[in-house]
C-alpha cells in the first residue's frame, strides 16, 4: 500500500514538473533584441572567418558558406518576428546553437594556423577583408534600374604593418545587379548590390565585392570630438563622413548583396548609409 503511494506521487510530482516546464515554454517570447543579437554574433563572425580567409582560405571560405545560411535563417527570424509579431523559440535556439558551433570553429582554426599556412603579400589586400564604404547618393528599389552605376568612397584607412593600401575616400563602383520593387499585395522591395572597380591614388582595379551589411552613419555630429585630438588623417576623414552607428533599421541583407526591405516597402539606402562590404578577390596594390 505504502509502495502504491509512494509511485502515484512520484508520478504526479513527474507530471507536475513537465507541464510547468511545457508553460515556461510556451510563456517564453523571442523579442527584437533577440534577433539583435544574432545578427551581431553574425557579424563578429563574418569578421572572424575574415582574418581565418587571409591565412586559411579553404577553410575560411568553407566557413562562410555555412555563415551565410545561418545570415539568411536569422533575416527570416527577423522578418517574421516583424510580420506576425512572433517567432518560434525553438527555431531561435537552433540557429544560436549553430551560430555559436560556427564561431567556435573559427576561433579553433585560428588557433591552429601554423606558420607555415599562407599569408598575405605585403601589397595584397587578401580575400575575406570586409571594407566600409559611404553611399555618395541614395539608392532605392524604386527608382534603380538593373546596371545602374553607382558610387562609394571608403571610410578608413586600411592599411598593413608597412603602408596604407587603401586610403580613406578611394571611390569605389558600384553595379546594381537585380532590383524587385514594392508592390501592393505582400511584396518586399529589394535590390542586389556588388561592387566591380576601386581607385586608389589615381590608379583604377578590378574588384568582386558583396555588401554583408548596411549601416547608419553617426554623421559629422556623432564623430566631432575626433578632430584636432591627434587622430590621423584617416580617422578624421572617416568621422567627417560618418562613422558606423548600428544596422539600419527596416533593412536585412541576405546573401549575395540582396538587400531587402522589412516591412513589404521599397528599400531606401539614403545618401550616407555605409555599406560593409567583403571582397571576393585579392587585390594587388602597386
Amino acid at each position: 500500500m505504502v509502495s502504491s503511494v509512494r509511485r502515484t506521487a512520484v508520478i504526479t510530482t513527474v507530471a507536475c514538473l513537465s507541464l510547468i516546464a511545457t508553460a515556461s515554454a510556451q510563456e517564453r517570447s523571442v523579442t527584437a533584441a533577440d534577433i539583435q543579437q544574432l545578427q551581431d554574433g553574425v557579424i563578429d563572425a563574418s569578421a572572424e572567418i575574415s582574418r581565418l580567409r587571409a591565412r586559411d582560405a579553404d577553410r575560411g571560405a568553407q566557413l562562410e558558406r555555412e555563415l551565410d545560411e545561418i545570415r539568411e535563417d536569422v533575416i527570416y527570424l527577423r522578418a517574421l518576428l516583424r510580420r506576425e509579431g512572433r517567432a518560434s523559440p525553438s527555431d531561435y535556439d537552433e540557429v544560436q546553437k549553430r551560430l555559436g558551433t560556427l564561431r567556435q570553429a573559427a576561433r579553433s582554426a585560428l588557433s591552429g594556423v601554423t606558420a607555415s599556412a599562407p599569408v598575405a603579400a605585403p601589397n595584397e589586400v587578401p580575400v575575406g577583408t570586409e571594407i566600409d564604404v559611404r553611399l555618395q547618393s541614395a539608392l532605392s528599389s524604386n527608382t534603380a534600374q538593373v546596371e545602374d552605376r553607382f558610387e562609394a568612397t571608403t571610410v578608413l584607412n586600411l592599411d598593413n604593418a608597412e603602408r596604407i593600401l587603401i586610403p580613406a575616400g578611394s571611390v569605389l563602383r558600384g553595379i546594381v545587379g537585380s532590383v524587385d520593387r514594392a508592390g501592393r499585395i505582400d511584396r518586399t522591395g529589394r535590390l542586389t548590390l556588388s561592387f566591380d572597380q576601386i581607385t586608389i591614388r589615381g590608379r583604377i582595379y578590378p574588384i568582386r565585392a558583396t555588401v554583408l551589411q548596411a549601416l547608419e552613419s553617426e554623421g559629422i555630429r556623432g564623430e566631432v570630438g575626433r578632430i584636432g585630438t591627434g587622430a590621423g588623417i584617416g580617422a578624421v576623414l572617416g568621422g567627417i563622413l560618418g562613422g558606423v552607428k548600428g544596422v539600419l533599421t527596416g533593412i536585412l541583407v541576405g546573401a549575395g548583396g540582396v538587400i531587402a526591405a522589412t516591412e513589404g516597402e521599397d528599400v531606401v539606402l539614403p545618401a550616407g548609409t555605409i555599406l560593409r562590404i567583403r571582397l571576393d578577390t585579392p587585390l594587388d596594390v602597386v
